[in-house]
């Protein structure tokens, strides 16, 4: 079982902006890092969206539960956390 991981996300007020730049993402092979600079409310924006190494339990509820549960490498949401929604993308776990 995980206990760490690594992961990028990007963070959005609505559904609909989520959704939108997911289709980017999916469909017209948009840069990860580039949209979360542009878009992501997060600080870490900043960084591409890089949240750099952290632990189970370190995030809210939905978020930590999409990292440690869903696939890595693959753009998974959104993911509605109290935050707003979130794109999320795990580059690993250990």
């Amino acid at each position: 079982m995980a206990k760490r991981a690594c992961a990028l996300h990007i963070l959005v007020k609505t559904q609909a902006q989520c959704d939108a730049l997911k289709a980017e993402l999916d469909n017209k092979g948009a840069d990860f890092h580039l949209l979360a600079k542009k878009h992501s409310l997060c600080p870490s924006g900043k960084r591409g969206g890089d949240l750099g190494e952290f632990n189970k339990g370190d995030m809210v509820g939905p978020f930590d539960k999409a990292v440690f549960s869903g696939p890595e490498r693959v753009v998974q949401g959104p993911i509605k956390t109290r935050f707003g929604y979130h794109l999320i993308k795990v580059l690993y776990r250990s």
